[in-house]
């Protein structure tokens, strides 16, 4: 019996998620249908029940519903609940809707596969909502030696991370840090001339990260590659987190090379 899986977010003409999925399914042998659904935030309080109704297996959650999606559900893994944000959800054989995390995982992936170093960096992040929960998560685990929020808006900023530092753009706190992580939709498909980092701030920085995979090179990117700075882009984390995302609903461990596999058909056939 085929199974069926999804991706729900408010605009999505941007996703590679079906080709991907669809190259994991083929690999591990599951007969499954991954859809694409833009939902209304009115909507978001129907889609577990529609899942339930409809036989669906499990979905994954993007901008902008990472953390709404969580009130809908009936219970988190562990590390949905300490990072606070889902972007899969697994309907279980029991019936109960879980929320998972594997941003968390994809982000430390790609991190490694660029050879990104975090432990005792001082690091930006650009962006406050649910992919930069997972971000601040993995980045205190793995040893940052401070984490600032860049916001233009510092008061909300702080209501939602009240451990962490923020900052504005003009700040000279941000001339003490190594490393940006843009996690803001700003410079996706097809807004490409946005960046959120102007590229006079590049100065001082050696690192730069961004979650954007469409383009592959966002202006951000492009801007500081030619700053001098080691920087990646998010294709790699989108691919490693959909994985992750199908051992779960599939429970199954899926080998590492996997990943880059279907990178280098992406890069072959689409890029």
């Amino acid at each position: 019996m085929e199974k069926l899986f999804g991706l729900i977010g408010e605009k999505l003409g941007h996703t590679y998620s079906p080709v991907i999925n669809k190259k994991i399914m083929e690999e591990i042998k599951v007969d499954g249908h991954y859809g694409v659904f833009q939902v209304k935030r009115e909507n978001l309080k129907d889609v577990v029940p529609g899942l339930k109704a409809l036989g669906y297996t499990g979905i994954n959650v993007t901008i902008p519903y990472k953390t709404e999606i969580i009130k809908y559900l009936d219970y988190l893994s562990p590390e949905a609940e300490k990072i606070g944000a889902v972007n899969v959800v697994y309907i279980d054989k029991d019936g109960l809707a879980a929320g998972y995390n594997t941003d968390y995982y994809g982000f430390g992936m790609m991190l490694e596969n660029a050879g990104i170093k975090i432990k005792d960096e001082n690091v930006v992040i650009l962006g406050t909502g649910g992919a930069s929960k997972a971000v601040r998560q993995y980045l205190m685990d793995a040893g940052a030696k401070n984490i600032i929020f860049l916001t233009r808006d510092t008061a909300a900023a702080k209501i939602k991370f009240p451990e962490d530092e923020t900052a504005c753009y003009d700040d000279d706190i941000i001339r003490t840090c190594s490393t940006v992580i843009n996690t803001t939709p700003v410079g996706m498909y097809p807004n490409t001339e946005a960046t959120p980092f102007d590229k006079k701030h590049f100065s001082g920085f050696t690192q730069a990260v961004d979650l954007i995979y469409n383009p592959t090179d966002t202006l951000f990117i492009k801007q500081a590659r030619e700053a001098g700075l080691k920087s990646v882009s998010g294709l790699y984390m989108l691919i490693a987190q959909a994985v992750k995302s199908q051992e779960i609903w599939n429970e199954t461990d899926i080998p590492e090379t996997v990943t880059s596999d279907i990178l280098n058909f992406l890069k072959n056939e689409f890029l």
